[in-house]
C-alpha cells in the first residue's frame, strides 16, 4: 500500500506484513511514524482477511529507538514534559500492539534500540539475525526506559538483568537475548525473512481466535493472581469451545487428519 510516508504495508496469503521504513534515519521514530503504525494496525483489523502480523524493518537495522532530532529542541526547562509523547502515541501504541487479535512475529536486525526494542517485544514471536542487538540506552541521555520497559523487561528476564539492561546501556547480542530467555530465536541474516514467513505461514493456518484468546489471557495472566487467572482460562476456553475451529479440531482428531483451521 502507497498511502503511508513512514512504513510499507502489504498483505500476502493471510499474513499482513509491516515494515519501519525510515532507512535513512536508521527507522527511528517520530510522530509521523507513530501515528502511521497505528492507522495500519486499524486498517489490518478493519480488513479481517489476515491472521498474522510480521513486524520488520527497511534498510540497516530494524529500529534505532526515538528520533531525539524530531521538533528541534536545543534546550530542556523546567517546563518541559518528556512524558508527553508518551501519553500521545508510545503508550497507545504499546497498549495497541498488546491487545492485538492476532498473533505478531517481530523479524528484527541490527539495531534494536530503545521504544524500537520494546515494540519488537511486543511481539509473540521476535526472530533476530544474529547482526542485531538489543539496547535500552535512555540512561545515556538522562531519560528512563519506556514504552513498557518497565513492565515488561523484569518480566522476561527478571529485575536483574533488566536492571543490567536499563542501567549500563549495553548491547545485547542477538544469541544472549535468546539465552536470557527475551527473545524466540535467533537466526542467520540471510534467512531471517525466510525463517519469519515460514513461521507466519504456520501461524496463519492455525486457530486465529485461540490465539486471540492466548494473547488476551498472557496479559491478564501477567497482572492477576492464580485464582484470577483460572477464572480467566474458564471463561476463554468456554469462548474457544464455541469456535469453529474447536469443531473442526475435534472431528479431525476423531478422523486422524489435520485440521483445516479457517480461523472462525
Amino acid at each position: 500500500m502507497s498511502d503511508f510516508e513512514t512504513i510499507l504495508l502489504n498483505f500476502d496469503g493471510g499474513i499482513a506484513c509491516l515494515a519501519l521504513n525510515r532507512p535513512e534515519a536508521l527507522n527511528a521514530l517520530n510522530r509521523k511514524m507513530l501515528t502511521e503504525l497505528m492507522q495500519a494496525l486499524d486498517v489490518i483489523r478493519d480488513r479481517g482477511q489476515e491472521r498474522v502480523l510480521i513486524i520488520s524493518g527497511a534498510g540497516r537495522g530494524f529500529c534505532s529507538g526515538a528520533d531525539l532530532k524530531e521538533g528541534g529542541l536545543t534546550e530542556v526547562s523546567e517546563s518541559y514534559d518528556a512524558g508527553e509523547v508518551l501519553e500521545r502515541h508510545y503508550n497507545p501504541l504499546i497498549e495497541r500492539l498488546f491487545s492485538f487479535n492476532l498473533p505478531i512475529i517481530a523479524a528484527v536486525h541490527g539495531t534494536v534500540s530503545g521504544a524500537g526494542c520494546m515494540i519488537a517485544l511486543a511481539a509473540d514471536f521476535v526472530l533476530a539475525a544474529r547482526s542485531a542487538y538489543f539496547l535500552q540506552a535512555f540512561v545515556k541521555v538522562g531519560l528512563i526506559p519506556d514504552a513498557g520497559s518497565l513492565w515488561l523487561l523484569p518480566r522476561l528476564v527478571g529485575r536483574g538483568r533488566a536492571h543490567a539492561m536499563m542501567m549500563l546501556g549495553e548491547k545485547l547480542s542477538a544469541q544472549t537475548a535468546v539465552d536470557w530467555g527475551l527473545i524466540y530465536q535467533a537466526v542467520d541474516d540471510d534467512e531471517l525473512q525466510a525463517r519469519a514467513r515460514e513461521l507466519a505461514a504456520r501461524l496463519a493456518a492455525g486457530p486465529t481466535r485461540a490465539y486471540a484468546m492466548i494473547r488476551q489471557g498472557t496479559r491478564a495472566a501477567l497482572e492477576q493472581g492464580l485464582s484470577q487467572t483460572l477464572e480467566s482460562e474458564r471463561r476463554l476456553q468456554c469462548l474457544a469451545g464455541r469456535t469453529q475451529d474447536f469443531a473442526e479440531g475435534v472431528a479431525a482428531f476423531r478422523a486422524k487428519r489435520p485440521a483445516q483451521f479457517t480461523g472462525k
